[in-house]
C-alpha cells in the first residue's frame, strides 16, 4: 500500500511517496522525476527542479530517514514539511 503525500506550491502539484518496497519517490504533476531504493545508508534523497511561469525554477527536494520515519520536504532550501510519517 505505502505512502502517499501531495503537497503544492505556486500552482505546481508535486507528492511524495513512499511504497512498500521502500524507496523514495518525487512526482511533480503525476509523474515520476526521481526514485532511490532503499539502502543502508541514511537518508534516503530525492530532488528536482520544476519550472513555474516566466522561466523560474524552484528546487524541490526530500530526505527520509527510514530508521526513524522522518521525512523532511524542501523548496529552495527552505522546510516545506518535516515531521514523522508512519507505515
Amino acid at each position: 500500500m505505502g505512502q502517499s503525500m501531495e503537497f503544492c506550491h505556486r500552482n505546481k502539484n508535486f507528492s511524495i511517496k513512499l511504497p512498500e518496497d521502500g524507496a523514495l519517490e518525487l512526482y511533480v504533476d503525476g509523474c515520476l522525476r526521481k526514485s532511490r531504493a532503499r539502502g543502508r545508508r541514511e537518508p534516503q534523497y530525492v530532488w528536482t527542479n520544476i519550472e513555474l511561469e516566466w522561466e523560474e525554477h524552484q528546487y524541490i527536494e526530500a530526505r527520509y530517514w527510514s530508521g526513524s520515519g522522518q521525512l523532511e520536504v524542501r523548496v529552495n532550501g527552505e522546510i516545506l514539511f518535516a515531521g514523522h510519517v508512519t507505515d
